[in-house]
């Protein structure tokens, strides 16, 4: 492929799309985990690498890709995080389809 404009952004929403649906499938795993005790101190970033305070929590319900049901990945993010949020599973959208981000006092 010819290194033009459209080739280089094509790859960095390419990768951005990817970013997005790791994180995801490592929310998905997380889910499973119990939550951390109130005592433990306030809820970090879910991004690895940031120590940053939660200040939201992004929840995305869509169907999942065998058709066995609907998946809902839910993660606590700080304000920087967030902001690069967007829906990811539009090709999974059905009725009951939610992408939502809310305050973290709002959504416990």
């Amino acid at each position: 492929m010819a290194d033009t404009k459209q080739g280089r952004d094509k790859q960095a929403h390419d990768e951005a799309k990817r970013q997005r649906e790791h994180d995801l499938k490592e929310a998905r795993k997380r889910a499973d985990e119990a939550e951390p005790d109130a005592e433990d101190g306030p809820v970090l970033c879910y991004r690895r690498g940031c120590d940053d305070p939660a200040a939201f929590v992004v929840l995305e319900r869509y169907q999942e890709e065998g058709g066995h049901g609907a998946v809902e990945a839910r993660v606590e993010l700080c304000e920087a995080h967030t902001a690069e949020e967007s829906p990811v599973n539009l090709d999974a959208v059905y009725d009951d389809y939610v992408f939502r981000v809310e305050p973290l006092s709002d959504a416990e």
